[in-house]
This record gives structure tokens, sequence and C-alpha cells, in this order.
């Protein structure tokens, strides 16, 4: 380790500090994806290289479920079942599990996903053919973000928060969404209901 420079009186120079990080509210304007957003994100990563399908995938299925960067690295085969159309979420954070129905897009992208790697037991592998790690995802949606056309740097808990303003924005109930989303606590869940533009449907209608 370098041996920081003393000054002429004896004391120990400080090293510079690194530049403080803007806060979020400094570099956009909201923290979440709309719906249109996730389909550009996807799109610029099918165009990217040749983990396009994965990860392309990976932004789905985060978006679609609400899914946390940790628990999307970690999804396993036996948590799907595309016969029945049918995804058993657990949840981290002592979240509360759920089981999700699949859309159609979704199945499309697993069966090839399944296609591919037909053989390991988690989803998303990396070339070494270990699962993608948290860093690895993070970094490749940074990459995603910069060569889309979004206008704002963006992160993996976007995808989580797009979803429960999506959800809340259908005007879905408030219970429902706290299930889906795995809330312990509804309070983590109204967020997306207040915030919801239907709420306002009706104001200056004639």
């Amino acid at each position: 380790m370098t041996t920081p420079p003393t000054l002429e009186n004896g004391t120990v120079a400080r090293r510079p500090l690194p530049p403080r990080r803007k806060p979020n509210h400094e570099r956009r304007s909201r923290e979440y994806l709309t719906a249109s957003e996730v389909a550009e994100l996807m799109k610029t990563a099918r165009d990217r290289n040749r983990y396009a399908h994965r990860d392309a995938t990976m932004i789905l299925l985060a978006y679609r479920h609400g899914l946390r960067v940790s628990e999307l690295c970690t999804l396993q085969w036996d948590q799907f079942d595309l016969n029945q159309g049918l995804f058993y979420v657990r949840r981290l954070k002592k979240g509360l599990p759920s089981t999700h129905p699949l859309q159609g897009d979704e199945l499309r992208a697993l069966r090839q996903l399944r296609r591919e790697a037909p053989y390991s037991p988690f989803l998303f592998l990396s070339e070494r053919d270990a699962p993608v790690s948290a860093a690895a995802f993070r970094k490749m949606l940074s990459r995603v973000g910069e060569a889309s056309t979004l206008a704002f740097p963006v992160h993996p808990h976007m995808l989580r928060h797009g979803c429960g303003f999506k959800l809340g924005n259908d005007g879905q109930d408030t219970r429902a969404i706290q299930v889906y989303l795995g809330h312990k606590r509804i309070d983590n869940t109204t967020k997306y209901t207040e915030l919801s533009a239907a709420r306002f449907k009706d104001f200056w209608r004639e």
C-alpha cells in the first residue's frame, strides 16, 4: 500500500476524495421505466452481441415480474412450468412467494433459452456456464441503456419499480400488487397506486 505524502509541518496529506455521485433525482426525473422504454431496452439488447436473447429475456422477466436483480440472476428452471405457463416466484428480503402466469412472449423466449442450454439448472448463464452475476447484469443494463435512445441512465431496480407503476396505472388492486411484488408490508406498495394517473382520469372531464 502506498504511504500518503507528508507535508513540511509533519502532517500527513489527505488523499483527494473521489467526486460525489449525483443523487438519483439529479440524474433522472423518475425511478421507474415505462413499457415503451423497456421495449426499447430489449430491442437494443437484441442488437448488441451473441448473448442478445439472454439479455433481452432477463430485462423482460425482471420487468414483467418485478424481480430484484438477485432474484433474477438466481432463477432456476424448477421455478417454471412451461406447459402450464406458470412461474413460481421466490422472493428475497423475506418477501412473500407467489405464482405468476407467463405470457406468450415470455414462454417463447424461455423455450428458446432452454434449447440453448438444456443441461443447466440455471436460466441465465455466463460464458463460463455459471449463473450471470448481479454485477454483470447491472453493467450490461447500464451499457444497453447508454446505447439506447433513452436520455437518462438506467439501473435494474427501475425495472421492478416499472412493474409496480404499470400495475398501479392499470388500476389493479393494491393488495394484489402487494402479493405480486412480494411486499410484506402494504406501505411499500401504496406508492405505486398513489402516483397512478388512473386516479385522476375523471378530472377536467366535461
